[in-house]
């Protein structure tokens, strides 16, 4: 069995653990903070210790044999369920919160890490984990800003022609439609396009040409 100060470090560091990689989502007002990943990297923590020392004194029982690992196995598909908590599913088949999911999935591998007395491990994925959320972003926002998928919407009048505009739109150079969704209402036509990663001053030209048409009632721009 482990000495009560053992025990002691290895919980204070889960907690040390998870409050670094917390901080990181809590300074961006995610519903997990960094009280969450402590809670999640301690508790992962301690279920080691159980599964590990928890069950010395029925070990010398007769028929009886355990497996150290059965204990903590359990942590990492149990945390899923917690991590299922943090994803939110928006309109358009936006989904939020895999990151936030997938940081507490790691947190509970490194409070098994350090459950297990694994330190330097246990210190060397934190350090991996806090590059992969903080250094990485803007790269990964600059590569992701280039294949960002644009939405322009175009309200047109219910007497106008749209075929006029859709072949406009089609023909101007240097964008790349991806999908095209034409909606006729009891009162005008709802045209939505879908660009892949379009230019944003000639976009701003393009709506500039477009609002000028008299057929055009408005115009939309989202990214």
């Amino acid at each position: 069995m482990l000495e009560w100060q053992e025990i002691t470090i290895r919980l204070v560091a889960a907690s040390v653990f998870g409050a670094l990689v917390g901080l990181e989502r809590e300074r961006k007002s995610w519903s997990a903070g960094m009280r969450t990943h402590m809670m999640v990297c301690v508790g992962s923590c301690l279920i080691m210790i159980v599964s590990s020392f928890g069950f010395f004194d029925v070990l010398g029982d007769k028929n009886i044999v355990l497996d150290p690992s059965r204990v903590a196995a359990q942590v990492v598909s149990g945390i899923g369920f917690l991590g299922a908590g943090t994803i939110m599913f928006m309109k358009e088949g936006i989904v939020r919160g895999l990151t936030t999911a997938a940081g507490l999935w790691t947190v509970a591998a490194i409070g098994l890490a350090t459950g297990g007395g694994m330190y330097l491990p246990a210190g060397i994925a934190t350090g991996i984990v806090l590059i992969i959320l903080w250094a990485l972003q803007p790269l990964e926002k600059r590569y992701a800003r280039r294949f960002a998928k644009q939405m322009l919407r175009v309200v047109l009048k219910y007497d106008s022609d749209e075929s006029d505009l859709i072949k406009k739109i089609l023909d101007e150079d240097g964008f790349k439609v991806q999908n095209l969704n034409l909606v006729k209402t009891k009162d005008d036509y709802l045209l939505n396009f879908q660009f892949e990663s379009a230019d944003t001053k000639k976009m701003a030209k393009l709506i500039k040409k477009i609002r000028k048409l008299d057929s055009v009632s408005e115009v939309n721009w989202s990214r």
